[in-house]
């Protein structure tokens, strides 16, 4: 028999429950701003107790709505955080599940792709995700299997909001970790992202492509293409995550590949050069303005990689030194349209230069006396206890336009002579942690996403 006490509280639920029953939205508003300040950071058996052991009573009341009104909008910031309370709680698995048995994924899910939902209500979609998803491997699964990454994905690329994007990223890491089911559903959804229009999505996506690529331990054949067409980014935070991602990607199976397109790219096409903006009248006295194009860009952030590699591992300068990086980067050098390939370009050869005699003994023909010493010119006479500078990064400031000829109609090949200077060609075995190939026909990601899901 109950005692007056306990009757007293389940009169004051059931009261509770019919306030809630019979208001409207604006009622429901009140209701839920006073639930929410009341009871945050509780944990389930405080709720069950404030709710005299039928919190399940009004979280199915909150469901049951957010099925009905998440299309429209109303009140959803509040209702998604209301659910985040129980969902949260500490020892809250009998609520995760109620929320899960009636579809709370998928519509939560559905949230991220409604254009007329408010971004703020988004972001509080995809905490309450996280929760889901950091509760264990079985609700990561869950939320794969119901075309989550796909949403997900298309979510972050599309965000407005850099702040949403970073809680995006939080929740992909989440689903690449512990999920070895799904994981490669994941990873393969971060290298689609990289095309994407936005840089902060891009550069969130190359930040956990590196904890995906070292957590699969093999590489798709996509990435390769999809990381060299990042470099055509204006934006130096993205160029930068994808220079780290390559320096990781070097050890895997893709290394030889991803050295030939970095190398490839010091020469860009003459059907893309042809882009340019014509000059003005074809008047010289008319000063002319080049535009950046993604090509030079790509090409000056190919000769960064580049230098970057070729300090890092003498093996891989040594193999791009077979690839004939040396001539493609003087070529890179003669680029008046960019100055800042030349200067790229002028830095990363006279590092290797000064690793390797043999490359100085080639340059210095090729450029000819005049034109290596202002390569390599001496630095001027600085203050007691300063650093000198390197004059190669100013190279271009100091050549004319003939001079720039000579670099860009090159013919250096290193390569014939690499064998008589005890520099041996390693070919594709000189990476380490080599991994075996993954299949070799690429599919869209997103075209067979429900194909992987099964398997």
């Amino acid at each position: 028999m109950t005692s007056i006490k306990e009757q007293a509280a389940i009169s004051r639920l059931l009261s509770f429950l019919q306030d809630w029953d019979n208001a409207g939205k604006v009622a429901r508003s009140h209701i839920l701003e006073s639930f929410i300040k009341a009871n945050q950071g509780k944990t389930a058996p405080e709720l069950e107790q404030e709710f005299s052991q039928g919190g399940s009573l009004f979280l199915v009341r909150l469901t049951t709505w957010l099925r009905l009104i998440y299309m429209t909008g109303s009140c959803l910031d509040k209702l998604l955080k209301s659910i985040g309370i129980f969902l949260s709680a500490v020892s809250s698995n009998r609520y995760l599940k109620e929320f899960l048995e009636v579809g709370g994924v998928l519509t939560l899910l559905e949230i991220l792709g409604m254009e007329k939902i408010k971004e703020e209500d988004k972001k509080e979609s995809i905490r309450l995700l996280q929760v889901i998803a950091n509760t264990g491997r079985k609700y990561k699964e869950l939320i794969c299997e119901s075309y989550g990454v796909r949403s997900i994905a298309e979510f972050l690329a599309k965000s407005k909001s850099e702040e949403t994007q970073e809680e995006v990223q939080i929740l992909m890491d989440s689903l690449v970790h512990g999920n070895p089911k799904y994981q490669n559903q994941v990873y393969k959804g971060l290298i689609a992202l990289l095309p994407c229009a936005s840089p902060k999505a891009q550069q969130l996506s190359l930040q956990t492509l590196r904890t995906a690529q070292s957590i699969i331990g093999t590489t798709h054949p996509s990435i390769v293409d999809c990381m060299l067409k990042v470099l055509r980014t204006m934006h130096l935070e993205v160029q930068y995550e994808a220079i780290e991602l390559i320096k990781d990607l070097v050890n895997y199976d893709v290394c030889q590949a991803l050295l030939k397109g970095l190398v490839a790219l010091l020469i860009p096409s003459v059907k893309e050069t042809s882009k340019l903006q014509p000059k003005i009248l074809n008047d010289s006295s008319v000063p002319q303005f080049t535009a950046h194009l993604p090509v030079f860009l790509q090409q000056a952030a190919a000769a960064k990689a580049i230098g970057v590699l070729a300090r890092s591992n003498t093996s891989v300068a040594e193999e791009l030194l077979h690839l004939r990086v040396v001539h493609s980067l003087m070529a890179a050098m003669g680029n008046t349209d960019h100055s800042n390939s030349q200067r790229q370009a002028s830095l990363t050869l006279e590092y290797l230069v000064q690793m390797f005699p043999v490359v100085e003994e080639h340059v210095r023909r090729s450029m000819g006396e005049g034109l290596y010493q202002l390569f390599l010119e001496p630095p001027q006479p600085r203050a007691p206890g300063s650093r000198p500078q390197s004059n190669a990064g100013d190279l271009y400031m100091k050549i004319d336009s003939f001079q720039a000829d000579i670099l860009a109609a090159n013919k250096v090949n290193v390569s014939k002579a690499l064998c008589f200077s005890g520099v041996s060609h390693c070919n594709a075995s000189f990476y380490r942690g080599a991994h075996e190939p993954e299949k070799p026909a690429y599919i869209t990601y997103f075209q067979k996403e429900d194909t992987e899901g099964k398997e």
